[in-house]
């Protein structure tokens, strides 16, 4: 089958590996335009590009791909079907349209829960026991378009965003090629969304990691892997961000202390109260200073019963 792949960061190297392992002709990759990185703003190149040019592939950087010379573009590569994997732009009804096979989009959820840009993450942070990736064929709405196969991945106790993305970049992969068999062969069978169980996942920024502490500790801890390892959640000590990695729940009554206040202080780890349980807290990463586990921070620094960290800096 004749492909563009249009995709952008890690999560789409996969795919884009996957499609061109299985035989079929990757006659364009789309990608964002290269970006400056770190700090001396260096332009870095997309993810996507870096392994196009490995396996070379022509790559297409457009800032607008609804600008009708890029149109032209396409319809001069003239593709079987338009693979979308975290591209990062909106396509216009003309691309979606214009592929015998449509355009067909890798989505990181069981659509249609967490429509949105971060499904991944969103899902480790509600505490979900499973998640799993949707390919479907793209439509003008966000993540609204039919449903053609899904995989079910169960979300491991410590999961992580970060060790779920991987997880779920390889599935996605293997999805999409049988995606593009089902489709050449006909055995696929559209299946509209239901939107009356949509729901959202948000783009994520640094202010979604600050920990309120009159949460439940489940849902704290959560969120402290959901946001591993961006952007990650924080809290304040002594007036400097702390960081938290890792934490466990611990099931108490800890009502003679007020949320945010630490409970219990021992060589490996320190106790937060919560408002339910409380966490006790296993890797952090004070501000300035490197990633560590607990065990290491105490030994540098000073930590008492009854001390509170801050939630309102």
């Amino acid at each position: 089958m004749k492909v563009v792949f249009m995709g952008t960061p890690d999560f789409a190297v996969g795919t884009l590996k996957a499609i061109a392992g299985a035989g079929h002709e990757v006659a364009a990759v789309v990608t964002q335009p290269d970006k400056p990185k770190g700090r001396g703003k260096e332009l870095a190149m997309p993810p996507v590009k870096v392994t196009a040019l490995e396996y070379g592939i022509p790559v297409y950087q457009p800032v607008k791909v609804r600008d009708a010379e890029f149109v032209e573009v396409l319809r001069e590569i003239n593709p079987e079907v338009i693979v979308v994997v975290a591209f990062g732009q909106f396509l216009p009804k003309e691309i979606l349209t214009m592929p015998k096979y449509g355009c067909v989009n890798v989505h990181a959820s069981l659509l249609p829960e967490y429509r949105g840009a971060a499904p991944i993450q969103q899902a480790v942070i509600d505490g979900k026991k499973e998640t799993g990736v949707t390919t479907m064929l793209m439509d003008s709405g966000i993540d609204t378009g039919d449903m053609l196969l899904q995989s079910v991945r169960e979300i491991d106790a410590k999961e992580t965003g970060g060790s779920l993305f991987d997880k779920l970049s390889e599935d996605g992969a293997k999805l999409l090629v049988k995606t593009l068999e089902g489709l050449e062969k006909g055995t696929i069978t559209r299946i509209p969304q239901d939107s009356e169980k949509a729901s959202y996942a948000r783009i994520l920024d640094k202010s979604v990691g600050k920990i309120d502490f009159n949460r439940s500790a489940h849902s704290i801890e959560c969120l402290i892997r959901g946001l591993n390892p961006w952007p990650s959640a924080y809290t304040f000590y002594k007036g400097r961000t702390l960081k938290i990695w890792d934490a466990d729940v611990v099931s108490g009554d800890f009502s003679e202390f007020a949320p945010g206040q630490i409970v219990s202080v021992s060589k490996k780890d320190f106790v937060v109260r919560c408002g339910k349980d409380a966490l006790s807290v296993k890797e952090v990463q004070l501000e300035g200073k490197k990633r560590m586990d607990t065990a290491a921070f105490l030994a540098g620094t000073r930590i008492t019963v009854g001390e509170e960290l801050c939630q309102n800096q």
